[in-house]
C-alpha cells in the first residue's frame, strides 16, 4: 500500500494481475499486484476497520472468490463499494453481474 491514510479519507484500492492493476498506479490508486483471495480478505478487513470510504476494484477471479469480508461488505453497501474489473486477455467475454439484473428488470434486449 502507498503511504498512510487519514481516517475518513476516500481511497481507490485495486487488486489484480500486474498487467491490469499496474496502470492504476498512475492515478494514485493503492495497488495490490497479483493478489489472491486471502489478500483480498486482509485488505477488506483493514478497510472495514479504518473508517475510510473506498472504491475497491477486483479482477474478475477475485471478485468471484468467496470470503467473509468480501460477502459482508458487498451485502452492507455504504462507504465501501466493491466492483469487478474485466480480465485484460478477454474483455469481450466479460459480463458484469449487474447485466443479469438489468435484463431481469428491463427485458432480454435491454443491453443490446
Amino acid at each position: 500500500m502507498h503511504g498512510a491514510h487519514e481516517t475518513g479519507s476516500a481511497r481507490l484500492v485495486v487488486l489484480g494481475s500486474a498487467g491490469l492493476a499496474g496502470g492504476f498506479n498512475l492515478i494514485g490508486a493503492e495497488v495490490h499486484v497479483d493478489a489472491d483471495a486471502a489478500t483480498v480478505e486482509i485488505v477488506l478487513e483493514q478497510l472495514a476497520q479504518s473508517g475510510d470510504a473506498a472504491l475497491v476494484l477486483l479482477e474478475t477471479h477475485l471478485a468471484h472468490a468467496d470470503g467473509y469480508w468480501l460477502n459482508r461488505l458487498r451485502n452492507e453497501g455504504g462507504r465501501i463499494v466493491i466492483t469487478e474489473l474485466p480480465p485484460l486477455p478477454a474483455p469481450q467475454d466479460y459480463a458484469p453481474a449487474v447485466d443479469a439484473v438489468v435484463r431481469a428488470v428491463l427485458g432480454p434486449d435491454a443491453l443490446k
